[in-house]
């Protein structure tokens, strides 16, 4: 085992760590009453300043900084809905109670603010707000601990992960300015590392079949070597950890009209000592998300495919981090400082809520 590892303590680790990154990342797929489907992906950052060397954030004179990601998809009129926050700003009383608890605000132009929370209100129990969703999570496994014990290698860095593979969800969303009833299925990673910016590459996962089966398969590319890694929850709890797998693109592809960059949207993964084999296919080819100099997909998918003698058929999330763009980084970023300091300018005359404002 790696110097230093820690193994993980629950629920204390599911709160804030003193590391360079830090995310608490979720995705889901949702319908509503009249089975339309609508997955999601929200995140929040955190981040070390002084340590992570980011582009545009390393301007700013601050030690901690968060930021958040969020997509909404429409299945039925295959519309996709993204919004980027380049800071949210935390309130004091954050990470201050036993279970985790955080809460944020994403300061935008308009006079008015949503009060977005990730929180743990029971046991195995969640809840998760922001401007377009509210939702509760009901998690019915343990968590899933990567590698085995919830720390990967990836020998340029290493990271602890673990992640909540199957969150029975209800609540609701706002499509086209209106609340909606939902129901479904949703998935949480956290993760916590001592890793700077770099321009690295990986190939991301996850997938919830109709069974009650769970995987995570990632291929992480520093440039000098690749890491593969699949991690399976079965429907009895069990689990199954491998290192000896391969993930493929297929010949199916997007182009960013905005970044040019190639994405492959059709991938092939294979796990030969258990004989599984599935295809994974973009729903909707273009989810792009553009954060300063970083671009990246992210989106759902269909998946179906064989586990031995067994044919499955799932649901899935991507993400591919690392593509390269012919997008004018130096135009962005001067973009985004602009919002930043428009951003900062307005935090000074509000203040980070308290639970309960």
């Amino acid at each position: 085992m790696h110097k230093g590892y820690k193994p993980i303590k629950f629920p204390e680790d599911e709160s804030i760590h003193d590391y360079i990154v830090e995310w608490w990342y979720f995705n889901g797929h949702l319908k509503d009453a009249d089975g339309n489907e609508y997955p999601f992906m929200d995140c929040l950052f955190k981040v070390d300043m002084k340590k992570v060397k980011r582009p545009f954030l390393s301007r700013l004179r601050i030690k901690t900084a968060y930021f958040s990601h969020f997509s909404l998809s429409d299945l039925t009129n295959k519309s996709f809905n993204q919004r980027i926050a380049p800071l949210s700003l935390v309130s004091d009383d954050s990470f201050s109670k036993p279970l985790l608890y955080i809460s944020y605000i994403n300061p935008t132009v308009k006079n008015s603010y949503t009060n977005c929370v990730i929180e743990k209100i029971g046991e195995s129990v969640y809840h998760l707000k922001n401007e377009d969703i509210d939702l509760q999570l009901t998690s019915v496994k343990e968590p899933l601990l990567e590698g085995g014990n919830g720390f990967l290698d990836f020998h340029s860095r290493t990271t602890y992960y673990y992640s909540l593979t199957n969150l029975r969800t209800v609540g609701k969303i706002k499509v086209n300015d209106k609340w909606i009833t939902v129901t479904g299925k949703s998935w949480m990673d956290h993760q916590w590392a001592d890793a700077s910016y770099s321009v690295n590459r990986w190939d991301w996962f996850s997938v919830q079949f109709d069974d009650d089966t769970e995987m995570v398969c990632c291929v992480y590319d520093d440039g000098k070597v690749k890491t593969f890694f699949a991690d399976i929850s079965y429907p009895d709890g069990t689990e199954g950890h491998y290192t000896e797998i391969e993930i493929i693109p297929l010949d199916k592809h997007w182009t960013s009209p905005k970044s040019k960059a190639v994405y492959p949207v059709s991938w092939s993964i294979t796990i030969p000592e258990k004989n599984i084999e599935v295809n994974l296919t973009a729903v909707i080819e273009g989810q792009e998300m553009l954060f300063g100099s970083i671009n990246y997909w992210e989106g759902p998918l269909k998946v179906e495919g064989s586990f031995g003698d067994k044919r499955v058929i799932g649901v899935g999330f991507m993400e591919l981090v690392g593509y390269p763009s012919e997008y004018s980084n130096v135009r962005y970023l001067k973009d985004e400082i602009g919002k930043v300091a428009s951003w900062f300018m307005l935090a000074i005359r509000k203040r980070a809520p308290t639970r309960g404002s």
